[in-house]
């Protein structure tokens, strides 16, 4: 039998030399888009690029931005990456308000604080300045002079005691929409009840009641107001049962009392 003549596996298919160039030259690029990221990493790390530009500041209510920044002691003329987020989480949380707080750094020059704060579930006023009463039964400092109470209702002629633990406790009961609804809360005892309050409402209603079952019945204070002529207000009674007095009908009995 004759010999045949001996080819080589590359002149049978021609293609087989143009895909190993091309399949080195994908590494060759692979490589060098690695090696050029790397050096841009390097040089982010070492440059002020890398410096932090803003902090900024998620689920605050009370404290404004601008305090928890500074409480952070996060500067400006350091890496993100360098910021002790530890330390900063730690120096927020000195402050009384804060209930939990993350710091994290965030791509390219940022870093995100996101806090959680125990809510204001009152002001106490005195002599027209307010101290904000916190969840946990904690009285803060009073507000600066222009600060106004928000969120949350202003507690007149009450002093540190059993009546405004009781009264707290049972405001931390219920529905935020309903503490949202009331304005102001004035201490008013009587002989009959040293826990009697008097409750001015946002919509214009007045509240009288108790602590001792101002959740039991206060719970109940949306159905009560959807059930009144929103033009008529009055004294809505809640002591012993709960009823409704219009202001105009007081009006009227002085009057006639008044002509006869």
């Amino acid at each position: 039998m004759e010999k045949g003549k001996i080819v080589s596996i590359e002149d049978r298919i021609p293609k087989l030399k143009q895909l190993r160039k091309s399949k080195a030259n994908r590494r060759l690029v692979l490589l060098l888009s690695l090696f050029f990221i790397l050096v841009a990493c390097v040089l982010y790390f070492l440059s002020p690029l890398s410096y932090v530009k803003s902090v900024q500041v998620e689920g605050n209510r009370y404290i404004t931005s601008k305090q928890i920044i500074k409480l952070s002691k996060v500067k400006k003329d350091r890496s993100i990456w360098k910021v002790d987020t530890g330390t900063a989480a730690a120096n927020i949380k000195k402050n009384q308000e804060i209930k939990s707080v993350k710091v994290t750094p965030v791509f390219p020059n940022s870093i995100k604080i996101t806090v959680s704060e125990h809510n204001r579930m009152a002001y106490l006023s005195n002599n027209g300045k307010f101290a904000p009463i916190l969840e946990n039964g904690s009285v803060l400092e009073e507000l600066a002079t222009g600060e106004i109470p928000v969120f949350a209702p202003v507690l007149i002629g009450f002093k540190e005691g059993k009546a405004l633990k009781l009264l707290l406790e049972e405001l931390d009961k219920l529905p935020d929409e309903i503490q949202n609804a009331i304005s102001e809360i004035h201490y008013a005892p009587t002989k009959t009840d040293e826990y009697h309050i008097v409750m001015f409402m946002n919509d214009g209603f007045e509240v009288s009641a108790t602590s001792r079952t101002l959740y039991e019945k206060m719970i109940h204070y949306p159905s009560i107001v959807s059930q009144l002529d929103p033009n008529v207000k009055g004294v809505i009674d809640l002591e012993v049962g709960s009823y409704f007095k219009a202001y105009e009908d007081s009006e009227q009995k002085e009057d006639t009392n008044e002509e006869n």
